[in-house]
């Protein structure tokens, strides 16, 4: 046992690139796992310009000095995200204010249909079910689960000073990173190994495709989310902005969002239009939309940027997003695909040269 773990040591270990990835890798690792929260506004702002550097470069190559490209990409990012929340958000919140007005007369009728279902088919849901499920509603929606509810909103408000600051510093940060970069990278190679040539090669197989997936999932939001809100519009469902926008964040998880999202849509469908035509069209067109968007638009956007099983892509989501939460979910895929080129770029040592160790040991 002793020599087979030696002899598989030896085979993947005996490279001194791969003993330099292995340490970048782990470094890198925990200084995300124990420094994360601490370092978010640097890690936002490198995510951030990592997308605006494609823009700056080809601004670059136009004779612009990349200086005032990078004020100029990032004014219009900053222009950007303000039109979202000044046109975007408060419609949102005030589809959301009106969502949770409504839901008193909502689970009123949920009751009353579940009563009905009761009495017609008392072998599926007994009285006594229904009477445990009316038990736990109410206290879930008793006044200290509201003081509750009301201090977590407290809690919610002052953090509002902490987005204040990285308002403040990630635009700062994205505005050096982008203007020094170059600089930046220079004075960073001084705490990497000198030998780390593996790691190169490995980051310049992901770097390209790390940004095809950030840029077609960005695309993948928007295109989801604006087709959804029209058909909602179009078919008249209430809180058709907010289901929307939940419709196109829910690409952010592979597999799991689309389900996750479509119980408030069919919920809230059922709601306003009971078991009717209107509920079926919806349910119809909202699965129509769901199919175009995996076997239409994904591999057209991620023809080159994914290249992984579901259930890898299933597991990275759980994983990743267990570390690091909504960062981690959206990351899941690249960083699989990090795991998946390390593997195939790990080196390992030919039967020839296996054979030389073995005499040797």
């Amino acid at each position: 046992m002793l020599a087979y773990l030696s002899n598989w040591y030896k085979t993947r270990f005996s490279d001194p690139q791969a003993i330099t990835l292995v340490f970048i890798l782990l470094g890198l690792g925990l200084t995300l796992y124990f420094a994360g929260s601490l370092l978010a506004p640097l890690i936002v702002a490198l995510v951030l310009a990592f997308l605006l550097e494609w823009p700056v470069q080809q601004m670059a190559r136009l004779g612009v000095n990349r200086t005032a490209a990078a004020s100029i990409v990032l004014v219009m990012f900053l222009a950007v995200m303000l039109l979202i929340v000044v046109v975007l958000i408060p419609s949102l919140w005030n589809q959301m204010i009106s969502l949770i007005a409504d839901l008193p007369s909502m689970l009123d009728k949920g009751v009353l249909a579940l009563q009905e279902f009761s009495l017609k088919y008392p072998q599926f849901v007994s009285a006594d079910l229904l009477d445990e499920m009316l038990v736990s509603l109410k206290k879930m929606l008793d006044t200290q689960h509201m003081l509750d509810f009301g201090k977590q909103l407290l809690g919610y408000s002052a953090s509002l000073l902490v987005l204040m600051v990285y308002a403040i510093l990630v635009p700062l940060l994205v505005f050096f990173f982008l203007k020094d970069k170059d600089e930046l990278i220079k004075g960073s190679k001084r705490f990497f190994p000198s030998n780390r040539e593996l790691a190169r090669s490995v980051w310049f197989e992901m770097d390209q495709q790390i940004f095809n997936y950030i840029r077609g999932k960005v695309i993948e939001i928007v295109i989801i989310g604006v087709v959804s809100y029209i058909f909602f519009a179009f078919m008249g469902l209430r809180y058709s902005a907010l289901l929307g926008v939940l419709t196109g964040l829910s690409v952010l998880i592979p597999y799991v969002g689309a389900t996750l999202v479509t119980l408030p849509i069919a919920l809230v469908a059922f709601f306003q239009w009971g078991i009717s035509p209107e509920f079926g069209y919806l349910m119809l067109g909202y699965g129509i939309i769901q199919a175009l968007d995996g076997n239409l638009l994904v591999p057209i956007l991620f023809s080159d940027a994914v290249d992984l099983h579901p259930v890898i892509i299933i597991a990275a989501v759980l994983v990743f997003g267990g570390l690091w939460g909504v960062w981690g979910v959206f990351f899941a895929i690249p960083l699989a695909s990090l795991v998946k080129a390390v593997i195939n770029a790990w080196p390992s040592i030919e039967p020839e040269e296996k054979a030389e160790v073995a005499e040797e040991s």
